[in-house]
């Protein structure tokens, strides 16, 4: 009877042995399904707390600008829906900039909160305007006073659909995955400016960056070499070519990479017409494609439609208000793209008027 009580009887260091490890395989389950959750599916939502269970922090607002008419009736619109979205519940919207690479104010500097940084040396773009984006953003960390801890890099063509949360998950930044990034199958190219000690291509995420929620002090590490990139790829016939303009898209994605730097990779983060169909539960409208159709609805792309909106139809001026909607059977996204520009023209003091760029009243 002793000798099969003490068989039966567990040892208490075997029995912590067992706890802790059932502990530990606890907290890899979980941790694994929150950040699967949270980096591949899209679905994880924010409840307002960060990982330690304080209050998410605020991010600031950021999009870089011309004072062309083109970028500055986008950049009206997108202010208009910020400043109607920013106190909604929901929200961990801080403060907004324009960040005006153009070197000089302009019209908006009363209408917009704005910030002039200098474009780079003249010819040094040759031409791709987007060059100075990443250099407008390295003068803008060095030079304002930012009090939020993260910010959204934005641009022009963003509408808010409705209030977005810190999406970053601690350290670690939220990004949009683009269909057209795909740096492994661009392996000999990225291999010039991300060598193989750097490690595997795959940890270059496919992503530009916008939209991306980062913090700040991450994104004053990454934007000098994000110069860097852009510029020597430029430089480089082969990869000019290849990326064209994407080129700076592929720069921060590669100069975070380099950084050591991963995202949370949120298909809800964005969508864009006429290719996205549902607006679902997505944050941002990007209107960067044209969208045409004909009158039973069809899409024409390629092809200017009978019905259409394009941003590059209004180049030199704004479009006017009450844009006509599209036809029927046309997809909710294009027809609420369209309902959002009318509502921000309809509300807009002096829509019509402003048509000139530089020059501050």
């Amino acid at each position: 009877m002793i000798e099969r009580k003490n068989m039966g009887r567990v040892s208490p260091i075997l029995l912590a042995l067992l706890s802790f490890g059932f502990f530990f395989a606890t907290y890899n389950l979980l941790t694994m399904i929150i950040h699967n959750k949270a980096s591949n599916l899209g679905s994880w939502e924010s409840n307002g707390l960060d990982s330690s269970g304080d209050l998410k922090p605020k991010y600031h607002v950021a999009l870089t600008a011309t004072d062309a008419p083109y970028s500055q009736w986008q950049c009206r619109i997108m202010y208009y829906w910020y400043k109607k979205t920013k106190d909604m519940p929901g929200s961990d919207m801080g403060k907004f900039t324009r960040i005006l690479h153009s070197g000089a104010p302009d019209k908006l500097m009363k209408e917009i909160p704005s910030f002039v940084v200098d474009p780079l040396p003249e010819g040094l773009d040759r031409g791709y305007v987007v060059l100075n984006r990443p250099w407008a953003f390295v003068q803008w960390l060095e030079k304002a006073t930012i009090e939020e801890e993260y910010i959204l890099m934005a641009e022009p063509d963003h509408l808010f659909v409705k209030p977005i949360p810190n999406l970053a998950y601690g350290s670690q930044p939220a990004g949009y995955p683009f269909f057209y990034i795909k740096p492994t199958e661009h392996e000999k190219i990225i291999r010039k400016f991300y060598p193989e000690e750097s490690g595997p291509v795959t940890d270059i995420d496919p992503i530009g960056n916008s939209p991306v929620i980062i913090r700040r002090s991450m994104l004053e590490d990454i934007a000098p070499t994000w110069v860097n990139i852009s510029l020597r790829m430029k430089d480089d016939p082969e990869t000019d070519k290849t990326f064209g303009w994407v080129l700076e898209m592929y720069a921060y994605a590669v100069a975070s990479a380099l950084h050591g730097v991963r995202h949370i990779l949120r298909k809800d983060f964005m969508l864009q017409p006429p290719w996205d169909l549902e607006v679902g539960k997505s944050f941002i409208i990007h209107y960067t494609y044209g969208c045409d159709y004909n009158l039973k609805g069809e899409l024409t792309y390629g092809k200017i439609g009978e019905w259409r909106f394009d941003k590059r139809s209004f180049l030199s001026a704004p479009p006017p208000r009450n844009l006509s909607l599209p036809p029927p059977g046309v997809p909710e996204t294009v027809v609420r793209l369209v309902k959002m520009v009318n509502e921000a023209t309809a509300n807009i003091p002096g829509w019509d008027t402003l048509t000139s760029g530089s020059g501050q009243e």
